[in-house]
């Protein structure tokens, strides 16, 4: 089938065949109208100034296995990317997920049934839980680590948006090393790794984001401005799926793959009942001063662009809340404007907003008001900010002219237009069953991390994609951290001084020198000062004790 797929695509890449479907392509340089490329280089700090990162859970299977153990190949597939015995550093101590910001701890965090299946098969497997979770920190800052049935790459600290980009994407490029490295150890089959949301069985797994943002802002005016927007940001951000899992089981394409799943406002599960506004409250950083927002109402992303401008533009939402400045805008339910945008086939996308006129309002005219207030107060700050407004804006015009002119753009567009071509090709009907599930294998194929195989890094080889970062970007960004966030710090501890680190994690590592341990905090270590000096130190330093012994002075003078 896969054969069938590349041999499909070649010919619609080289045929012209719905050549009119291409006017928004990028040129071969990337490039669009009003946002223009840059590169991580370039930026020269001239970036938006607010800590965020990826966590990206990874769709895991192998050909020809009908019922494997996800849990055990997650594992496995996870240790395949280090060289040598496995070794559990990852500490859990600080780790509370259950703590809500609206402060209390609830008992338990809620799983679906199948998840509390493999809940109980964990208990009775004879491995602790460390070795279980398999986690790894990578000398770029990330963690890659087995979230129970999936592997999940979390990205270190980031500043700039393109630097995110390429370390997503280093994700990607890490997952793909491993399964290659997992196929050539097991005796039968090829280990696939899928960057989606869905297994078409009912199933969603998640794309989280996190924004470090001011612990004084009011929880109730996050909510208020964060849900207009994340109701509506699926336009753009959507990575789009072929059919309905929940519900009606209806046969349309919708433009997201998570938005079936959201259930209700605000909650700090993940797993069951998936809130539009998570409030799990692990800052990773100074609980008096910092809170961590955990999005995980967004989709995968293949797209840098989108990558870049799902990021973007909640950062800017994040900031226009933080200073109070928010559109009068309020949606009757949330949740139902969440589904129904996601499933409108017109693509007008109207929105009922809460006020006595019971109006209609489109999504496209929500992300503007967005938008405007943002361009108004943000605009001439940095580059990237820049570039975010140019793109929102551009992308939005696309949308509301002619939503097929993004395709290289838009996931959910370019992943439609496959679709479609392969559906007047092989003249398939969603009214098929068997052809629904051809087109959902399809779907799935656009998110294959293989380089060679995978749909959507076809089209990014035929040069169809617009792209942000350069490979030698991605390739620097697999064993670098960002030079500008604790990042570095952690990754680099990690590199210089490996064999003497007893436990590690966001926010403390934990050494073992002359019989004695000494943890450097790093809590605090989002003040941009601290940062700078914290990483000039390590840099500087020859031993591990002329190092703790310059950090320890530096936390006096700080």
């Amino acid at each position: 089938m896969l054969a069938t797929i590349k041999r499909l695509i070649c010919l619609y890449l080289v045929s012209g065949i719905s050549e009119g479907n291409h006017k928004a392509v990028a040129s071969p340089e990337g490039r669009r109208s009003g946002a223009p490329k840059l590169s991580i280089l370039e930026l020269n700090k001239e970036y938006m100034k607010r800590l965020f990162g990826l966590e990206t859970e990874y769709g895991i299977t192998i050909d020809g296995v009908d019922k494997m153990d996800v849990v055990e190949e997650s594992m496995q597939l996870i240790r395949c990317y280090q060289q040598g015995d496995f070794v559990p550093l990852w500490d859990y101590q600080l780790e509370n997920p259950r703590k809500d910001v609206r402060g209390f701890e609830v008992d338990e965090l809620l799983n679906d049934t199948d998840e509390k299946v493999h809940l109980q098969k964990d208990r009775k497997r004879k491995i602790p839980f460390k070795e279980l979770k398999s986690d790894l920190i990578i000398y770029n800052g990330a963690r890659f680590y087995n979230d129970h049935t999936h592997p999940e790459y979390s990205t270190g600290e980031c500043l700039s948006l393109f630097e995110l980009v390429a370390q997503d994407r280093a994700g990607e490029r890490i997952v793909d090393i491993c399964a290659r490295r997992r196929t050539e150890m097991i005796a039968d089959g090829t280990v696939r790794m899928y960057k989606n949301n869905t297994d078409f069985e009912g199933h969603s797994y998640g794309c989280h984001e996190n924004y470090l943002m001011d612990r004084s802002v009011p929880f109730e005016r996050i909510v208020k401005g964060l849900l207009p927007f994340f109701a509506t940001r699926q336009i753009y951000s959507g990575a789009g799926k072929m059919g309905v899992e929940r519900g009606d089981r209806a046969r349309l394409y919708q433009l997201s793959q998570r938005s079936e799943f959201f259930e209700v406002i605000a909650s700090v599960d993940t797993m069951h009942k998936r809130p539009l506004v998570n409030t799990r409250d692990e800052p990773h950083a100074n609980a008096d001063r910092h809170r961590r927002l955990h999005v995980i109402v967004g989709d995968s992303n293949m797209s840098e662009y989108i990558t870049a401008l799902k990021v973007g533009t909640a950062a800017l939402a994040v900031e226009l809340i933080e200073r109070d400045i928010l559109p009068d805008i309020t949606l009757k339910d949330p949740i139902a404007a969440l589904k129904n945008i996601a499933r409108d086939q017109s693509y007008q996308w109207l929105v009922e907003i809460d006020r006595k006129s019971d109006r209609l309002v489109p999504a496209v005219e929500i992300q503007r008001a967005y938008l405007e207030l943002a361009s108004k107060h943000f605009s001439g700050e940095d580059k990237e900010t820049d570039w975010v407004l140019n793109a929102w804006e551009d992308v939005l015009n696309g949308l509301e002219s002619d939503p097929m002119g993004l395709v290289g753009t838009v996931d959910w567009v370019t992943k439609k237009w496959l679709l479609d071509c392969f559906c007047e090709s092989e003249g398939l009907h969603l009214e098929n069953s068997d052809d629904l599930v051809w087109l959902q294998s399809q779907d799935l194929e656009y998110h294959n991390v293989d380089r060679e195989e995978g749909l959507y890094n076809l089209l990014e080889t035929q040069g169809r994609m617009v792209r942000l970062v350069e490979d030698d970007e991605i390739a620097r960004a697999m064993s670098t951290p960002p030079k500008d966030t604790r990042a570095y710090f952690r990754g680099g501890c990690l590199e210089k001084y490996g064999s003497d680190v007893k436990s590690i994690n966001w926010d403390r590592i934990v050494f073992s020198t002359n019989g004695k341990q000494r943890s450097v905090d790093l809590k605090d270590m989002v003040d941009p000062e601290k940062v700078k000096r914290y990483n000039e130190v390590l840099d500087q330093s020859d031993t591990l004790e002329d190092f703790l012994d310059a950090i320890y002075a530096q936390c006096k003078d700080l």
